[in-house]
């Protein structure tokens, strides 16, 4: 009886500490739990396409690699009055610059593709800075105008090539529209890419050495000003003012609270 009247104290004891322990790891993975929330809202994410009810869309040609079809595309969009932008990997600039001088008159904008098309999330901060800076000067050398648009290569970001690129003075800009061009599945199918769900607010996809390319274009132009929609470069395209960035990545007027990104 002795032993069970001492044994209760100590019992009693065993219990609060097994208690405070458990509201311990309890509180620790709240903490955790809180600290990933709070991670994952600080998420940078660039521009797919933007929330507009003006029917204004634009397009877009990646230029890294082949040069033979960029004349005739700057020839059709000048048969279509469309402006767009190009964005341009800086040994494709430097290879050809007749032609990043020739976008530049035909009334198109230019934007940043990196300087070599590395893997830009495998970089160091430095490294991804000098892709940047390399292909800036060197377009500002040729054409006398900065540039102010950023896509990395492959599409491929992280955090840090959202966030550098930003404070180098770039838009990080991807798309929502993607011609698929690069499959070479035809003409027929690029345009059926690109017109099958036509939106305001949309960037769409090229690249300008593609095999179907001066195919498919003029139709697919034919598509977007039949339906009443004006084509504008991509910086025109983007909101003025404050903005934010969905969880989808679609640009926003700061009209209302924005929502954390998932």
């Amino acid at each position: 009886m002795l032993m069970a009247e001492k044994r209760g104290p100590w019992l009693q004891r065993i219990a609060l500490v097994a208690c405070l322990a458990a509201l311990s790891i309890v509180y620790s993975g709240m903490k955790i739990s809180g600290d990933i929330t709070t991670a994952a809202a600080k998420r940078e994410l660039p521009v797919y396409n933007v929330d507009t009810e003006e029917k204004v869309l634009s397009i877009s040609f990646d230029a890294a690699w082949g040069s033979a079809h960029t004349e005739k595309i700057l020839d059709i969009l000048d048969a279509y009055d469309v402006r767009t932008t190009f964005f341009l990997v800086g040994f494709w600039a430097e290879k050809y610059p007749e032609l990043v001088q020739e976008i530049v008159l035909r009334g198109h904008e230019i934007g940043n593709h990196s300087a070599t098309h590395p893997h830009m999330s495998q970089l160091s901060e430095a490294q991804i800075r000098e892709e940047l800076r390399k292909t800036s000067d060197l377009v500002e050398h040729i054409t006398g105008k900065p540039t102010t648009l950023f896509r990395p290569p492959y599409g491929e970001y992280n955090d840090a090539v959202v966030r550098i690129s930003r404070e180098e003075g770039y838009e990080c800009v991807q798309w929502n529209v993607d011609s698929l061009d690069w499959k070479n599945r035809g003409a027929d199918d690029m345009i059926r890419q690109c017109t099958k769900n036509t939106q305001p607010g949309d960037i769409v996809l090229f690249h300008n050495d593609s095999q179907y390319i001066l195919d498919a274009l003029p139709t697919i132009l034919e598509h977007y000003t039949e339906a009443g929609y004006r084509i504008i470069p991509i910086s025109e395209l983007l909101l003025e003012g404050e903005t934010w960035i969905d969880h989808r990545g679609t640009q926003h007027l700061q009209t209302a609270a924005p929502q954390p990104n998932p």
